[in-house]
């Protein structure tokens, strides 16, 4: 097997960076090794890829044999011979042009005559469908575990920064004060929901096939399905064509996307709060580390710049999965070799955007003190909605109230100059709010008085 060492330098320090374990050494058809991390890699590896073909077809063996159309002799020596050499599944596929048949070819060499009992009454999709099916498996382990980790930065950063006030906006325009805590509350709730859908998603790809050519089992009782699924962790198909249908996948590679673009929603925002004119916060920036080839003074948000475009590849690869559904009849292949790309691919991006994004926010800097600052950049006009509403409490007509307001508001930005003294002199509004009122409408913690309900209805 030819190994080659993971990326470059550059690759390399990014892993090291974020907390991410590099694979160091992965074969050539390794689509992009700067972004697999060792554990999602080895999944995707051909040795472990043909290791879960023969399970499958030892597996079966054993079913064939419990229904005596195997000697028990015959099982032994498989069991003891059965193994592949990858050199010799590429030469072999060279000539024969069909990959289970190559793998069977080199397995059957080690075995001898026994191996004519491999593969029996089966087609190549039930080795291909249930393998796959492992290996998916396999994957969302890893990916659930990096849900888990991420939340958990997630519901720290949120207490840390529980009553953090932050200018909220909408629009990108001021609007009214919120925490920085709430944001990561916000995460939290919305990576629950992921974690949800990828238990799911996990569950209906779990599904194996063993039922022949067409799925109608002539050639292989329901015995061996059941058995081979059983001892394989997966739940057989109630029903399939050759293939197992490609909606689970679909649905599996929809919630991968979906995982993707929460954190791109993360990755843009910090990436909105690092601008220069903001800075409420920055992710890490390490020792050593450069930002511009040409300006020695930047510190760019590349992290958050790279889970972001990331993110399209594994948008883009669901709606690939989404294309694999309608196939010819009782099937054709017009979906494999789409899914050797894109399923190895988004497990492998997204296993590593979970772990990096982890790692900016377990060293992202945050500036409260900025965060202050900004919010009085809008000389305090964030608080109209409270002045309106006390108006209409006391007595003033909504229409009238909300005239008087902005009237007010427009003339406080324009000028540059704090809404309250506005209001202090606008003789209409002074008829129906003293001036030690209006002060008290201007009360930043008023906007922390159901903080602790909404987190108690997150973190419950």
């Amino acid at each position: 097997m030819k190994i080659n060492p993971i990326g470059n330098n550059v690759g390399q320090n990014v892993l090291k960076s974020f907390n991410i374990k590099p694979y160091y050494y992965v074969r050539e058809d390794n689509l992009i090794p700067r972004y697999s991390r060792s554990e999602m890699a080895k999944i995707w590896e051909p040795e472990n890829k043909f290791q879960k073909w023969l399970d499958v077809e030892i597996a079966a063996c054993e079913a064939w044999v419990k229904l005596g159309e195997i000697p028990r002799k015959s099982l032994d020596v498989i069991k003891k011979r059965a193994k592949f050499n990858l050199s010799r599944i590429d030469e072999i596929e060279k000539t024969v042009k069909h990959d289970v048949i190559a793998f069977l070819t080199s397995v059957g060499e080690n075995v001898g005559p026994d191996s004519r009992y491999i593969h029996k009454g089966l087609t190549s999709s039930d080795i291909l469908d249930t393998s796959l099916a492992i290996l998916m498996k396999e994957a969302s382990a890893l990916i659930i575990d990096d849900i888990k980790k991420l939340m958990g930065v997630l519901k720290t950063n949120a207490y840390k920064y529980k009553n953090t006030l932050q200018m909220g906006r909408s629009h990108g325009i001021h609007a009214e004060p919120i925490t920085f805590g709430l944001k990561f509350a916000l995460w939290h709730e919305e990576m629950s929901r992921n974690l949800a859908r990828m238990k799911n998603a996990r569950e209906t790809i779990s599904c194996g096939k063993i039922s022949g050519p067409v799925g109608t089992f002539s050639s292989v009782p329901p015995f061996i399905e059941k058995y081979v699924c059983k001892k394989l962790g997966l739940t057989p198909d109630n029903i399939t064509t050759q293939i197992v249908q490609r909606d689970r996948h679909a649905e599996f590679m929809n919630t991968l996307a979906l995982i993707a673009a929460a954190i791109e929603k993360i990755a843009l925002e910090i990436r909105h709060l690092q601008r220069t004119e903001v800075l409420e916060a920055e992710e890490p920036f390490e020792k050593g580390q450069k930002g511009s080839s040409a300006m020695p003074h930047k510190r760019n948000p590349v992290g958050c710049e790279n889970l972001c475009g990331l993110a399209r590849v594994v948008r883009s690869n669901a709606m690939a999965a989404m294309e694999n559904i309608a196939l010819w009849h009782e099937r054709d292949i017009s979906h494999s070799s789409v899914e050797r790309i894109i399923i190895p691919d988004s497990t492998i991006l997204v296993d590593y955007m979970l772990t990096r994004l982890t790692g900016i926010l377990k060293g992202l800097h945050v500036y409260p003190e900025r965060m202050l600052e900004n919010i009085n950049k809008s000389y305090g006009l964030y608080n109209s909605q409270r002045v309106l509403l006390k108006l209409i409490e006391k007595g003033m007509s909504r229409e009238d109230a909300y005239q008087f307001v902005q009237k007010n508001a427009m003339q406080s930005w324009e000028q540059k100059k704090d809404f309250k003294e506005f209001l202090r002199q606008d003789k209409e509004v002074k008829k129906y709010l003293s001036s030690g009122e209006i002060e008290k409408l201007f009360d930043l913690s008023y906007y922390l008085k159901n903080v602790n309900y909404i987190f108690k209805r997150v973190f419950r």
